[in-house]
């Protein structure tokens, strides 16, 4: 199995979290940019040019702007397979909205209410609300061959668009589609995947780091020792998978917001 980000996995493989860009070979992007992504910690292998910059690791966007900018940030490290990179945080809005396409299927209305019920349960120093136009973070309709992509803050503001191919996602339960949904909002505010360091926890085949720099690690007392099968930013889910956040994303939420 290819290990892209946010597999759907239901006796078949669909590639997830991939732009509808035409791919190009990794040749045609340049040894510079690939150094500036591997300085801002990101894996440098299947990396696509797409509209909005490079599609890194299935289903992250780094733009122009976040790889001209210097490295820096913290690792939030649970244990030697689980991180999550933090370069940027939302430091802006305290009440980041929300908005659905009326290009997607009407019951995405209530997975993201449910994701974003999900966060707020939390009780942390940002909220979520669901508005109808306007939104810091937009869900749009997406097409091709992946389920979601998001990027991650700049400027102190959440990622501002999901980019959501429900054709892909299929007919899929409301909470698998509140934790794909969750998975997206989640890199919108700063969280990486949390198997970065061993992508085949959750995708399986052959072990793949998607990278890492040297910015540093900051143990989360209290964390997992060992593998977090339950955790909301592993990179794939199963078909039928709801991933509420568990102890551990709940430390992890509550030590950066």
């Amino acid at each position: 199995m290819k290990p892209l980000a946010f597999l759907l996995m239901a006796g078949f493989a669909i590639t997830s979290c991939k732009k509808e860009a035409k791919e190009v070979t990794q040749d045609e992007i340049s040894q510079e940019t690939l150094t500036k992504i591997y300085d801002h910690g990101f894996g440098t292998s299947n990396v696509q040019r797409i509209e909005e910059g490079y599609l890194v690791e299935g289903d992250i966007i780094l733009t122009e702007e976040f790889l001209n900018s210097t490295p820096g940030g913290n690792f939030l490290r649970i244990a030697e397979t689980e991180q999550y990179r933090t370069t940027n945080l939302v430091s802006g809005p305290r009440v980041i909205t929300v908005s659905v396409s009326s290009q997607l299927p009407s019951s995405y209305i209530d997975a993201t209410d449910e994701a974003l019920a999900r966060y707020n349960a939390q009780n942390l120093t940002l909220t979520f609300q669901r508005v109808s136009s306007g939104a810091n973070i937009s869900l749009v309709r997406g097409n091709g061959q992946y389920l979601a992509s998001a990027g991650f803050p700049s400027g102190g503001n959440p990622y501002g668009q999901v980019k959501v191919n429900s054709r892909a996602i299929g007919n899929q339960p409301q909470g698998t589609v509140a934790s794909i949904i969750a998975h997206e909002i989640g890199h919108c505010i700063g969280f990486r995947h949390t198997d970065f360091m061993d992508r085949s926890f959750s995708c399986g085949g052959a072990p793949t780091n998607e990278g890492a720099s040297s910015v540093g690690a900051i143990y989360i007392p209290g964390t997992a020792t060992g593998p977090d099968s339950g955790s909301w930013m592993l990179s794939c889910i199963g078909s039928g998978q709801n991933r509420p956040f568990n102890n551990n994303d709940r430390t992890a939420l509550n030590y950066l917001y």
